[in-house]
């Protein structure tokens, strides 16, 4: 009877690591980690943003009430919608994203979180238009890049074209984790049936 108690155990144990391992990938964010304020987008080794802290209620409703008073306050603009990005509020983010692009539609990037706001509801097109758009802006910007590799290999399954895109995002932004990371998720994805 300890013996099958230990076999369940042991299946179970197993089972439960191989869900957890599952569901982890399932969820890791595909993306490049965003750039802090003032960070040079061609350096994919800048600090990063720092993540919401869940208490960021009275910063809300502060940017609103900005907004309220002044509807073209740039940074309460990028601010709120960087916010709404980060809890994965796809459309509300694109909206603010266009409002901010309305202004300063150089920022390529605003235009990449745009793409990404765009990918993540079903746009594909668009959203390779947004990251384009921000790579003529600044040729450099290799989270533009990155994100159309997405795109073409995870979405379109166009691994001919995302191969060519990853050798280019390879010599941009040289051998950083993030890249190598959609490199080998990319070749295992070429090769799933």
């Amino acid at each position: 009877m300890k013996r099958e108690n230990g076999l369940f155990l042991l299946v179970g144990l197993l089972a439960g690591f191989l869900v957890g391992y599952l569901a982890h990938e399932a969820i890791t964010p595909l993306q490049p980690t965003r750039l802090a304020p003032g960070a040079a987008a061609a350096d994919p080794h800048a600090a990063l943003e720092a993540p919401p802290d869940g208490g960021q209620m009275a910063d809300l409703d502060r940017l609103r009430e900005i907004l309220e008073r002044d509807p073209q306050n740039r940074e309460a603009l990028l601010t709120l919608a960087n916010m709404n990005f980060d809890i994965g509020a796809w459309a509300r983010a694109q909206e603010l994203y266009e409002r901010y692009l309305a202004l300063d539609a150089r920022n390529a990037d605003v235009l990449t979180d745009l793409g990404i706001c765009l990918r993540s509801q079903g746009e594909l097109d668009a959203a390779l238009a947004r990251f384009r758009e921000a790579r003529a802006i600044a040729p450099d910007h290799w989270q533009a890049l990155y994100n159309e590799v997405v795109v073409h290999a995870f979405d379109r399954r166009d691994f001919a074209t995302a191969e060519a895109l990853l050798a280019e995002l390879r010599s941009l932004a040289g051998a950083s984790p993030e890249v190598e990371r959609l490199v080998a998720e990319v070749e295992r994805r070429k090769l799933a049936p």
